[in-house]
């Protein structure tokens, strides 16, 4: 035991050795400085960014799939969710679950929704049904002490 004593560095605090705001290292990099190695790419780039940008949009015309790709992902902004229109039938029991699991699977063989936002109501059913047994549970649980306090 001893010789782990031994071990330990003397003097080192143990836990947060900086008070909270405090930096670990104060003369360490300066906020708002950049990467040398960005700072030099971009001198690369100056004044090539046009001549670069035209040289792709005509290898996508070549049909080039990355230039393609590149292209459009810099033209086209990404694909956020979208607003669903869909009328979820309403879930007071679990014996309404099989209804509603019902509607959102017609729902995706219609094409009203895509499998991904299936996916997302069957979260939410899930999340509902919980809910109502927790709740049933705790009704319940409630009921039985009642029951025990008069007893």
């Amino acid at each position: 035991m001893s010789q782990l004593r031994a071990l330990k560095p003397k003097g080192k605090p143990r836990g947060r050795p900086f008070r909270k705001g405090q930096s670990g290292n104060p003369r360490g990099r300066v906020i708002g400085s950049r990467n040398t190695a960005t700072l030099a790419a971009q001198a690369l780039l100056d004044g090539e960014a046009e001549r670069i940008t035209r040289t792709a949009v005509e290898m996508a015309g070549d049909r080039d799939p990355t230039a393609v790709r590149l292209c459009l992902e810099r033209i086209v902004a990404p694909r956020r969710e979208r607003v669903v229109q869909f009328a979820l039938p309403p879930i007071n029991s679990p014996a309404d679950i099989a209804r509603a699991m019902g509607a959102v699977t017609a729902a995706i063989a219609s094409g009203a929704i895509t499998p991904g936002e299936a996916e997302a109501f069957a979260r939410v059913v899930d999340t509902f049904i919980r809910a109502i047994d927790v709740s049933d549970f705790e009704r319940r649980l409630q009921a039985v002490e009642a029951h025990a306090a008069r007893s």
